[in-house]
């Protein structure tokens, strides 16, 4: 039997095309020119990872079209395995405008329809050998709110079997369920399976009912992972692992451009932290900074950090102030 491929991370769930506007603090109805980029959160923690030196693949589907084919382009060039992204005849590639309001207020207008082709993956369609030999595998919420992507997505969660490290992104879209109650019960089940859950507070109290942080952080480990990540905003970002190692960590202060990316930086330096072997504040440290990168910048997968960057910033961030602190507190 062959060996299978081995990536660090394979993502799976959402792509797209992101138009985003040139220009900022317009409504998007008086905005004249956007700029393209490849966008759709599994796409863009991949890049984010690969851009850190990491190994990526992301299992997807597109329209058969012309953004299809530029996604597919935008792949490649970011560094990300396309092998798994394929067509689907009767859905066009979703493409997402959004508004630019820093610091923050950025709008989100997703056009996914008749139906996103990333919700279009079938089960008999995934290389479970792949997926049980990655590094880490990830997962996010929205694949999660239709079939045949829902029963995908749960089958490869059974087939990992929590082997190495598995990625709940919690990924709360409301504009894609009914409401939080519809989503519940399958949030539960991928929960069993995986052994990271990341989120941001609205995200934790879709999963589990509560929204106070630390009440968060318990009620994920009680579903299942080993470590729970709890994304704070302002406040930073909490992390409490089973084994009672914590790290709470403040966020990094810059001029923020355009926060929709943020996330997906801070998910793919997570991956790359895990993968690395680091200390959970350490790992949290860097992802935070990633995500704040990001946020300075206008785009979100070619804004995407180098570790090099991250670096940098990490440096600059524990500079004194003219009072003597670090200036990250």
């Amino acid at each position: 039997m062959a060996t299978p491929q081995y990536f660090d991370l394979v993502t799976m769930g959402r792509i797209g095309v992101d138009l985003y506007p040139l220009q900022t603090g317009v409504p998007l109805s008086q905005v004249e020119t956007f700029g393209k980029f490849l966008g759709g959160s599994a796409a863009n923690v991949a890049v984010a990872a690969a851009r850190l030196g990491r190994s990526t693949a992301v299992i997807t589907r597109t329209g058969d079209d012309p953004f299809g084919t530029y996604l597919h382009e935008a792949l490649k060039d970011f560094g990300v395995d396309d092998r798994w992204v394929t067509p689907v005849a009767d859905c066009p590639t979703p493409v997402t405008f959004c508004e630019i309001f820093p610091p923050d207020d950025f709008p989100l207008y997703f056009y996914r329809r008749p139906k996103a082709p990333d919700l279009e993956i079938h089960p008999h369609e995934l290389n479970l050998s792949a997926i049980r030999a990655a590094g880490i595998f990830w997962i996010t919420g929205t694949g999660l709110s239709e079939e045949p992507s829902r029963t995908a997505t749960l089958a490869a969660l059974e087939a990992r079997a929590k082997t190495g490290t598995t990625v709940f992104d919690l990924d709360w879209r409301p504009m894609f369920w009914r409401d939080p109650d519809q989503a519940r019960p399958y949030y539960r089940e991928a929960l069993r399976h995986a052994t990271v859950a990341v989120g941001n507070l609205d995200e934790c109290e879709v999963a589990t009912g509560v929204r106070e942080p630390e009440a968060c952080a318990e009620a994920l480990l009680a579903a299942g992972v080993e470590l729970a990540v709890v994304k704070q905003g302002p406040r930073g970002v909490l992390a409490v692992h089973r084994d009672g190692t914590r790290a709470e960590v403040p966020p990094v202060p810059v001029q923020v451009v355009n926060g929709l990316g943020a996330g997906d930086a801070f998910g793919g330096s997570l991956c790359h932290g895990l993968l690395a072997g680091w200390d959970l504040e350490r790992t949290m440290r860097h992802a935070n900074a990633a995500g704040a990168l990001v946020a300075s910048r206008l785009a979100c997968s070619s804004a995407m950090p180098t570790g090099p960057e991250v670096a940098d910033l990490l440096a600059r961030a524990a500079e004194p102030d003219a009072a003597g602190r670090p200036s990250q507190s």
